[in-house]
């Protein structure tokens, strides 16, 4: 018999994934709109891009919970 929890817990992964990835491509949009802009803060481009490679690393990451092997 499946435990139930495990279903719990890989629904609020994908949800959590579902999140980040929303909020990925919001920082993925920003970022471009700032690139677009005469006289953007280098400083705060370079904060959203690193903070854009953490969302995606902690997407990869909750995705190898959920499917362990799939990566493999």
């Amino acid at each position: 018999m499946r435990d139930p929890r495990h279903a719990v817990d890989a629904n609020t992964l994908r949800d959590r994934i579902l999140q980040l990835e929303s909020e990925h491509s919001g920082l993925d949009r920003l970022i471009d709109r700032m690139s677009d802009e005469p006289g953007f803060d280098d400083l705060e481009l370079q904060r959203l891009k690193k903070r854009k490679l953490k969302v995606k690393d902690t997407i990869i990451l909750l995705q190898l919970q959920l499917e362990p092997d799939a990566r493999n």
